[in-house]
């Protein structure tokens, strides 16, 4: 095939190894090779393969679609790649993807199961070459390109308000999350959604306690079980993995302790659920709030109405901060314009027994490349302060 890849970050460049691999021509494109707007590139190309980070709105994308070549993910393509006897349990949702995908790896290798784990969780699905079974994190942004994969095992953990700015609408976005099910075989699905499929719920009686914090997790956790329940695995497994995984980075993740106070890194919190989950998960703790980032299309009101008393203090840094602001109903705030100066205030105010918390609500591009960035820069910065 004659194959335009669209975008030359992780997923991009893996799957120009993959088709090349393959014997395929390549065509790449990207912002750095300064060819994105070159529509005789589409010139007897077979079909597109678009990174998650390329929005559909651009005008090599549009002029593909109307000469009628498909646009594919680079998850779609990835899956073209497997063996039939390749078995695959997708997860999606607005929060808790990489913690459930992780968990789920988890349970599969103490099951003694040959898994890869791949997909948004930062492996590139096409580098995966040979397994039994394969975990994958699916964001809106891989699913909506995605048009013969068909999981296994598919799990949707919620949808809330994400991504409007890319997707245009909640409609939309939620669309491109249900595209999970369409030729699923079995499908996990939130109790009360009114989806078909297993129910889950953070109320579920487990085989084991998970280890990882909060009822958000707890959740998670319910879903990884029924996830491994339909994919055959014992409850013996899933017990002991839910006992000993220790959660992901980024996702309140404790990174320090200095003269009492806690530090707890939860970059991976780019929207307002997320964040509230991670209020929710340290309500009885007196907590310094680090919020801000870039802007995403999305309302923070209800993100004032969750911050309870318990919140000493707020600190606000990024683009989104005016906006933040006006959510906070009247609540006393620090506007520390920056991450480093955050902490730094955080720290001189906090006393010991209480929290520093990042947990942003917001993307990160105003001011770092991503929220691993941010989150790296977070536990290094504190990491100093311990120093």
């Amino acid at each position: 095939m004659r194959v335009l890849v669209y975008g030359l970050a992780r997923s991009g460049t893996a799957a120009i190894e993959r088709l090349r691999e393959r014997g395929d021509e390549v065509i790449a494109v990207d912002r750095s090779l300064g060819n994105e707007d070159d529509l005789g590139l589409l010139a007897g190309v077979d079909v597109l393969v678009k990174s998650p980070g390329v929005p559909s709105e651009l005008p090599l994308v549009v002029a593909a679609r109307e000469r009628s070549i498909p646009v594919w993910s680079e998850v779609e393509l990835a899956w073209t790649f497997f063996p039939a006897t390749t078995k695959v349990v997708g997860v999606t949702g607005t929060n808790g993807k990489t913690t459930t995908t992780e968990l789920l790896g988890a349970i599969f290798r103490v099951a003694g199961r040959d898994v890869a784990v791949a997909g948004n969780v930062g492996t590139a699905l096409a580098t995966v070459r040979d397994a039994e079974w394969v975990v994958c994190e699916l964001s809106s942004f891989q699913l909506e390109d995605v048009h013969t994969l068909a999981c296994d095992v598919a799990v949707l953990l919620n949808v809330e308000p994400d991504h409007i700015d890319r997707h245009g609408s909640f409609d939309a976005y939620r669309a491109a999350k249900l595209r999970i099910f369409d030729r699923a075989r079995a499908k996990v699905v939130p109790a009360g959604s009114g989806l078909p499929g297993i129910e889950f719920s953070a109320d579920d009686p487990l085989p084991a306690e998970p280890l990882i914090r909060g009822r958000h997790n707890r959740e998670n956790a319910a879903a990884a079980v029924a996830a491994a329940r339909a994919a055959g695995i014992d409850d013996d497994a899933i017990a002991e993995a839910l006992g000993t995984f220790p959660g992901v980075k980024h996702r309140l993740e404790p990174v320090t302790e200095r003269a009492g106070v806690r530090y707890v890194n939860d970059s991976k919190a780019t929207n307002v659920a997320a964040t509230r989950r991670a209020l929710a998960a340290y309500a009885d703790e007196p907590v310094h709030l680090i919020l801000g980032g870039s802007l995403k299309g999305e309302d923070y009101t209800p993100l004032g109405s969750e911050i309870g008393p318990n919140v000493v203090a707020i600190h606000l840094i990024g683009e989104a901060a005016p906006e933040i602001a006006k959510a906070l109903s009247g609540l006393d705030f620090h506007d520390d314009e920056t991450l480093a100066a955050a902490i730094e205030h955080a720290a001189h105010l906090a006393k010991p027994g209480e929290v520093v918390l990042l947990s942003p609500a917001c993307a990160s591009f105003d001011q770092f490349q991503n929220y691993e960035h941010r989150g790296d820069e977070f536990r290094r910065m504190v990491e100093s302060l311990a120093g």
